[in-house]
């Protein structure tokens, strides 16, 4: 267990008492059913992730709406063995589920390039995650994100790129790109997270089917983003276990599978919420995104042939 565990993870009785489950339930559900199940400190005592949190809360809901404890216990366990397909999929299932919006493709990109811009001038080592369907659409942002990635902990893109491209020279750390094959559940979304103690947005979209032969910048997305860090690390954690199990590369104590697993140690904890920081920074970012919302619809009077990007 990593040492982020021991310091950080959570006691059992916090996890009582934000479930409302009391800690000789939760100790006679271990005992009897083997969930939730606890890491262990290096003292002995349970820790617990936050995922802990959000499967007992779908029990109690389960329970509330009329299943048993079996089934609902049995329900929470596929959920948690069962991984995402996608980074939207993954909130909904964690009991995330903001408000959809349908959008132009414009409007995703004057969100997505609030979002970037925001986070370049107000986070410090942020982790980024990004997915972009297509290799082209990545190498219209690609030295973009090239630079947004130097100051990063880790910046992750996902996309079709072509399976014999041969990846960047250089550290894993300054971008890893994520190669999805044909039939990935994720090539449908574009998707955008910065996590960081000063800088936290998430936009999905997942574009319409049927769409074949629209003009590039028509292109339409039932959307959602949210500023609140608790949903914005759980997408975080998402992106990087779909990352750590997309990516082909070996394992070890060094090289993007340790960077992978360095990071979702990291981000087991629920980041720390100021609700007036919390409002301040999303009232930045919306202001951003009118300016550039703005900005971004001039494109649309461009000849069909121009992309405005992405």
């Amino acid at each position: 267990m990593s040492r982020f565990l021991d310091a950080h993870g959570l006691s059992i009785g916090t996890v009582a008492g934000r479930t409302g489950v009391s800690v000789p339930v939760l100790r006679a559900w271990e005992r009897r059913y083997g969930f939730p199940v606890p890491m262990r400190s290096a003292s002995g005592h349970r820790r617990y992730r936050e995922r802990d949190i959000d499967l007992i809360a779908r029990v109690v809901r389960d329970r509330s709406a009329g299943l048993s404890l079996e089934a609902a216990i049995d329900r929470a366990r596929d959920l948690h063995e069962r991984p995402p397909s996608s980074i939207l999929a993954g909130l909904r299932r964690y009991g995330f589920d903001p408000p959809v919006h349908l959008v132009t493709k414009v409007s995703m990109l004057a969100i997505s390039r609030a979002i970037e811009d925001e986070c370049c001038a107000r986070a410090d080592r942020p982790i980024l995650v990004a997915a972009f369907q297509r290799d082209r659409h990545f190498r219209q942002s690609q030295r973009r994100w090239r630079d947004l990635a130097r100051t990063a902990a880790l910046a992750v893109v996902f996309a079709e790129f072509p399976s014999d491209r041969k990846r960047p020279a250089g550290p894993a750390s300054v971008l890893l790109e994520v190669h999805l094959g044909d039939n990935a559940p994720l090539l449908r979304e574009w998707a955008l997270v910065c996590d960081a103690p000063d800088s936290a947005a998430v936009l999905v979209g997942r574009e319409r089917p049927g769409q074949e032969g629209s003009a590039d910048r028509t292109r339409l997305f039932e959307a959602a983003w949210s500023a609140e860090p608790t949903v914005v690390r759980q997408a975080a954690r998402i992106g990087i276990e779909l990352a750590r199990r997309h990516y082909p590369g070996p394992g070890g104590n060094a090289g993007p599978a340790a960077d992978l697993q360095r990071v979702a140690d990291e981000l087991t904890a629920d980041p720390e919420h100021d609700p007036v920081a919390t409002a301040r920074r999303a009232t930045a970012l919306a202001n951003r995104v009118v300016a550039y919302q703005e900005h971004y619809c001039k494109k649309l009077y461009r000849p069909p042939s121009a992309s405005p990007g992405r």
